[in-house]
C-alpha cells in the first residue's frame, strides 16, 4: 500500500520559537509573547492574502508580522536587528523528536514530503540546516499556484503534485487550521498537539489521529491500518 505523508513545516518540523533566545537578549521577559504574537500575525497575514488574492511568498509575511509585532510590544528594532531575527526565521531548530521520527518512517518505506506555505528555496534552507532534508522524496509548495493553506486548491495541489492516492494521502501538522483544510479536501490528518494548551476549533470536524510527539506516527499510523 502506497502511503504518502506530507509533513507540515513550521511548527510541525522545525520550532519556530527558536527565536526567543535572541529576543530575550532584546527584550528580556517579553520574549516568549513577542514570539507567538509574530507567529500568530504570520498565519493571519497568509489568511489575509490568500483571501484577498493579493499573493506574496511567505517570507514577506514573516517580515511584515515582525514589523507588526515591534509596533505592538513598542519595540523599535533596527533595521540590523530586524535582519538577524529574519535570518534566525530562516534557520530555525528541528524538533528533538523529528529526526527519529522521519528515519523510522524513511526505513518504512512511506512517501516522506515536505509541505509548506513556504517557498521551495526558503524550505531546502530550511530543512538541510537542521539536516532533516534528506528525508523527504521532495519539497511541495504552494508558492507554486499562489496562495496559502487553508485554501483547497494547496491539498488538492500536494496530491496531484506527489501522485498520491487521497484515500492513503495524509497530512501531519500541528496546526488545526492546516488539519480542517486537509480533511475538508478528502485527506486523512494527524494533529500534533505538542502543548496541553492548544485547543482544536470546534468547528465538527476532528483530526483522522491526534499525537502528543512525532515518535508515535509510525505506530499508530500503523495501527489505522491494522484495525
Amino acid at each position: 500500500m502506497k502511503i504518502t505523508l506530507a509533513f507540515d513545516v513550521y511548527g510541525t518540523l522545525l520550532d519556530t520559537n527558536g527565536v526567543v533566545t535572541a529576543l530575550e537578549k532584546l527584550i528580556g521577559n517579553q520574549a516568549q509573547a513577542f514570539s507567538q504574537t509574530w507567529r500568530d500575525k504570520q498565519l493571519e497575514y497568509s489568511f489575509r492574502r490568500g483571501l484577498m488574492r493579493r499573493y506574496d511568498v511567505f517570507p514577506v509575511c514573516i517580515s511584515d508580522a515582525l514589523d507588526y509585532s515591534c509596533l505592538f510590544y513598542k519595540t523599535p528594532f533596527t533595521d540590523d536587528e530586524k535582519n538577524k531575527l529574519l535570518h534566525i526565521y530562516s534557520t530555525l531548530p528541528a524538533f528533538d523528536d523529528a529526526v527519529t521520527s522521519l528515519q523510522k518512517l524513511k526505513k518504512s518505506d512511506n512517501h516522506l514530503y515536505a509541505f509548506s506555505n513556504g517557498p521551495i528555496v526558503t524550505i531546502e534552507k530550511l530543512l538541510t540546516t537542521a539536516n532533516i532534508r534528506g528525508y523527504f522524496l521532495d519539497i511541495i509548495s504552494v508558492d507554486s499556484i499562489k496562495t496559502f493553506k487553508p485554501s483547497p486548491d494547496v491539498y488538492k495541489h500536494f496530491v496531484s503534485t506527489s501522485n498520491a492516492e487521497k484515500e492513503n494521502a495524509w497530512l501531519i501538522s500541528s496546526n488545526p487550521f492546516d488539519v480542517i483544510g486537509a480533511i475538508s479536501t478528502g485527506m486523512k490528518a494527524v494533529w500534533v498537539q505538542r502543548s496541553k494548551e492548544v485547543v482544536f476549533d470546534p468547528w465538527g470536524i476532528e483530526p483522522t489521529i491526534t499525537i502528543n510527539t512525532l515518535l508515535q506516527l509510525k505506530e499508530i499510523i500503523s495501527s489505522y491500518y491494522n484495525e
